[in-house]
């Protein structure tokens, strides 16, 4: 790993946020009470009634002289309109953008910032998978279209949050790329603590640099005893990730996938990732596909160890984007969790070996040239990295 790598942290509370209509009235009033310091991270910013009302909390926030400093990433911003731009930087607003699209870059452009954190007065965390969009939360009907989790933290872990944001505000000054210092943290991977209560951990990767978010969720798959739980929307996990699954399976580990079904914003990474089924059906790994909305959350339940935030675990999160996550080990989120995973699982079309081996030919097809594009654009992007 290149980096140095966050500390598990103690004495910390975590409440895991299901779906829009429950974590965006808290985070707005968390930030209508902030008042210091407000800080917001996120990928995915479009104007409606969710930024809408989100704007207007921080111009308030601004304007009773809180400082607010918003990082938004290029790409996924793009539909965040100038006007509500001007709003906040006329506010007092701190508002910069993760690598800007420029065709000079070229293949630079593919560098995202997918991170979701809210921080609010250094002394409270909201994180998880959320865009600022009506897909999340629609504000007049208090209803939503994606399934999504956010997990509120307060705690010394807080301070360690606060730490990511930070250094990445001030590297996105010169638009380039955290390459994290070694004076914090530890050298290596910490092992996961005895005590099992309030613990927790920042995970992050950084656009191919760092990748400890994906090492640990590795280790954790491999040292697994009883039940291994993912839920991911864009199912394109890395070889690693796919061999630890099947060796889990084999060794008797219940492993769950729930996966997105026809409901989803790209079809085709869908019909990319279906080519990963029939091997792992056949070790014993259970998918489960989710049928009401678009299944957007990212989360891991591997026996009581949890891991909740903005990275899907697939090849291109993992190659292009900033990303973070929040491990834990506290009992209280634990059942929460497997709560809300059970929930899931029964509104699921589980997928069977049988079933899919009939599945009809245009099916098939479409996942050979999906398939196919996926590994070549893969193959051509890492041979000129």
């Amino acid at each position: 790993m290149a980096g140095a790598v966050f500390p598990w942290q103690s004495a910390n509370q975590f409440k895991l946020l299901i779906d829009g209509p429950e974590f965006f009235p808290i985070m707005l009033a968390a930030i209508d009470g902030a008042q210091s310091y407000l800080d917001l991270e996120f990928y995915l910013v479009e104007a409606g009634q969710c930024a809408d009302i989100l704007v207007q909390a921080l111009e308030r926030a601004a304007r009773r002289e809180v400082r607010v400093r918003c990082l938004f990433d290029g790409y996924g911003s793009l539909a965040f309109t100038a006007g509500l731009r001007l709003r906040l930087t006329e506010a007092g607003v701190e508002l910069r953008f993760y690598n800007p699209l420029n065709w000079r870059r070229g293949l630079s452009n593919l560098y995202r910032d997918h991170r979701k954190l809210l921080l609010v007065d250094q002394r409270l965390a909201v994180v998880g998978g959320t865009g600022v969009t009506d897909e999340f939360w629609q504000p007049v009907e208090n209803t939503c279209d994606w399934h999504e989790v956010m997990v509120q933290i307060q705690g010394p872990l807080v301070q360690d949050w606060q730490m990511l944001f930070e250094r990445q505000w001030r590297a996105n000054i010169s638009r380039k790329a955290w390459r994290p210092a070694t004076h914090f943290g530890l050298a290596r991977l910490p092992k996961a603590p005895e005590q099992r209560e309030g613990m927790g951990r920042v995970a992050y990767a950084d656009a191919h640099q760092h990748r400890d978010i994906l090492q640990s969720l590795v280790r954790a798959i491999n040292s697994a005893k009883h039940s291994i739980w993912l839920a991911t929307p864009y199912f394109l996990p890395t070889w690693s990730v796919r061999r630890s699954l099947r060796r889990a399976a084999n060794r008797g580990v219940d492993v769950r996938l729930l996966l997105t079904g026809p409901r989803t914003d790209h079809p085709s990474v869908r019909y990319a990732g279906h080519r990963y089924y029939p091997r792992l059906l056949k070790s014993g790994v259970q998918i489960f596909e989710y049928q009401p909305r678009f299944l957007h959350l990212k989360m891991v339940l591997i026996d009581d160890w949890v891991s909740i935030g903005s990275c899907n675990f697939d090849h291109w999160n993992l190659r292009f984007n900033l990303e973070a996550n929040l491990e834990a080990l506290d009992p209280t989120l634990t059942a929460a969790v497997a709560a809300s995973f059970r929930a899931d699982f029964a509104q699921s079309l589980p997928i069977t070996l049988q079933a899919w081996r009939s599945r009809p030919l245009w099916g098939r097809v479409k996942q050979r040239i999906w398939g196919w594009v996926d590994r070549v654009v893969v193959n051509v992007i890492g041979r000129r990295r």
